[in-house]
């Protein structure tokens, strides 16, 4: 079963297509047997995607930290988006870049399975500022400063021309920051 709260805006289903889904939960039915709940919305199943385009990943090289994702985004003029923090312990290794791919091509074969959805692939930092700033994009931070490390809160300052950017479509930028 594909819920609809599991399923993508920009999805759609015929009998006989091919999708990738994420299976969410086994469920004992009463008649047929086991019911499989699926999902296309789940973060997971970017996670698994970039898993499998990605050999870096496969190969413990390049480690996905964090996904906030938003498929199917609460305003009428968004789309779906997603933003993944990736890093890596090899200095020679640039986990954003191996994400992406050679002119785009490894993040295409995942956006072009999530029917155009908007993928930003960031940079994670054990520094709290940075991984803010990161996060923030495509944004240019002026200055992240720490309030209350504790509970999670920090100022952050941009300037003018960049705080809609920073905000994104219907806050959906700095709602997928902040949940990263």
């Amino acid at each position: 079963e594909l819920p609809k709260k599991e399923q993508l805006p920009n999805d759609n289903y015929r009998v006989g297509s091919n999708l990738r889904v994420f299976l969410k939960k086994v469920r004992e039915g009463p008649y047929r047997g086991p019911q499989l709940i699926v999902s296309r919305a789940a973060a997971d199943l970017v996670v698994y995607l970039f898993e499998n385009e990605v050999p870096e990943i496969q190969d413990d090289i390049v480690r996905i930290v964090a996904v906030a994702r938003e498929a199917n985004p609460p305003g009428r003029h968004v789309g779906p988006r997603t933003k993944i923090a990736v890093d890596t312990a090899e200095r020679d290794v640039d986990p954003v870049g191996a994400c992406i791919g050679a002119r785009g091509s490894r993040i295409q074969v995942v956006v072009n399975e999530l029917r155009g959805e908007k993928i930003d692939v960031i940079r994670w930092s054990l520094d709290p500022s940075t991984y803010i700033a990161n996060a923030l994009s495509p944004a240019k931070i002026t200055e992240v400063k720490l309030v209350d490390p504790e509970d999670r809160q920090a100022h952050i300052l941009v300037t003018a021309d960049q705080l809609s950017v920073a905000i994104g479509k219907e806050g959906q930028n700095v709602r997928l920051a902040a949940r990263m």
